[in-house]
């Protein structure tokens, strides 16, 4: 069989689509519709594992001849689970949370050839560790850059780096929620060279 050469992101993602641009390669993108609903007892690997896979899984039917990314996120604080925050107070809050504290990002990534029915699967784990933030600076971050959409109220590419003390991952671009590091070995794998 011969190897798929339409390359798919499963993802609605601007920060994935920009991510996935910097590979120059020519993909499309098909937003996957998945429940995002964590499972009873599921942690954040799992968690993240399973919707990467998921995600490229459901757009299969109509790219049957491709190579599909799938990816997720979650940010986890003490132990628990934070995604998105959807408006100003949610995030406010998450970000008093995670003050002086380290965060742990989880990204799954799934990367399915449609013509096999192969999965490889990984998920890669971040670590920020954030300065002490006061109320006047967690405001002026939110109100300035709106992170509202991104897993634990943090756009590392943009202002949140000013939250930051240091980093401890092997690759920066999982931080922001596609690790190319593992995508690119993924892609050779199944014959797709990027170079």
């Amino acid at each position: 069989m011969s190897v798929p050469r339409r390359l798919i992101l499963a993802s609605g993602s601007p920060y994935r689509y920009e991510l996935l641009a910097r590979l120059k390669v020519p993909f499309e993108v098909m937003v996957s519709d998945v429940d995002e609903t964590r499972q009873a007892g599921e942690g954040a690997r799992e968690l993240t594992e399973r919707l990467a896979i998921a995600k490229a899984l459901a757009v299969r039917p109509q790219a049957s001849d491709a190579l599909i990314i799938g990816s997720d996120q979650v940010a986890e604080y003490d132990g628990e689970i934070v995604g998105k925050s959807g408006g100003f107070e949610e995030a406010a809050r998450q970000l008093r949370r995670i003050s002086g504290k380290t965060a742990r990002l989880y990204t799954g990534l799934a990367l399915l050839n449609a013509q096999t029915g192969r999965v490889q699967a990984e998920v890669a784990l971040f670590e920020v560790v954030f300065r002490a933030l006061d109320e006047d600076r967690i405001a002026r971050y939110l109100q300035k850059e709106r992170p509202y959409d991104c897993a634990g109220s943090v756009k590392s590419e943009g202002l949140g780096i000013a939250l930051f003390e240091r980093f401890n991952g092997d690759d920066p671009t999982t931080l922001i929620g596609l690790p190319l590091i593992r995508l690119v070995r993924m892609l050779e794998s199944e014959g797709f060279e990027v170079l």
